[in-house]
């Protein structure tokens, strides 16, 4: 099976400090074996659509999307847009990760259709805690339907 074939969590996170506390929080709950973590939101679209970089990958849809709002190229809300205007991805649960606290961000957020939006905590074992409830609230205890 390819790197990609089976990619639970998919975070996009342009802060590679963030990015590492996130996964490191991921690991401490054994959640992160099949996560990707993708710097931008213009290579978030590419990887959910399997356009560019990733035309050729497998069509599997992440089970959790951690997405942040403030990233180069293509903002969070507007990858949150695409996924949710979209039919086979609408169903994946986003979870925004960001240091907005603007009620703009958070209005449009759950506007596009956010499952949830966490503001990130500056200390560290703060922010840890969030990042895994989060992918284990999603992963494990949320129900879904299948398909």
């Amino acid at each position: 099976m390819g790197e990609h074939e089976l990619v639970e969590i998919l975070l996009v996170e342009d802060n590679p400090n963030d990015a590492e506390l996130t996964i490191r929080a991921l690991k401490k709950r054994k959640l992160a074996n099949h996560l990707i973590w993708l710097k931008d939101g213009a290579e978030a679209l590419e990887f959910l659509f399997c356009t560019g970089a990733y035309a050729s990958r497998p069509q599997v849809r992440p089970r959790l999307i951690l997405l942040d709002l403030k990233m180069p190229k293509v903002d969070g809300i507007e990858v949150l847009r695409r996924v949710k205007e979209d039919e086979q991805l609408k169903a994946i649960p986003v979870v925004v990760m960001t240091s907005s606290h603007e009620d703009q961000d958070i209005a449009e957020s759950y506007r596009r259709g956010v499952n949830s939006y966490l503001v990130k905590p500056v200390e560290f074992e703060r922010f840890q805690e969030v990042a895994s409830n989060a992918g284990f609230y999603w992963l494990l205890i949320n129900r879904v339907a299948e398909n």
